[in-house]
């Protein structure tokens, strides 16, 4: 299986809800492990690539960030 291609700055819609109520995360690092940030609560999360990519509904790429 390919790994779904990430950037920092994407958006990523999730299949279940942060404890807060919100499905939406910031990506703020790519590696084996992703950070991600909820957008809800604002709470920094760090999560292995593998376990993540099995719960992303949806990726928006947000434009302009990370080119410098």
């Amino acid at each position: 299986m390919r790994p779904i291609p990430l950037q920092v700055g994407d958006v990523l819609q999730m299949r279940k809800p942060h404890p807060c109520g919100s499905f939406e995360f910031d990506v703020l690092r790519i590696g084996s492990d992703i950070r991600i940030r909820c957008r809800g609560c604002g709470r920094d999360v760090t999560v292995p690539r593998e376990k993540l990519e099995k719960n992303i509904k949806k990726v928006s790429q947000t434009k302009g960030l990370g080119n410098g």
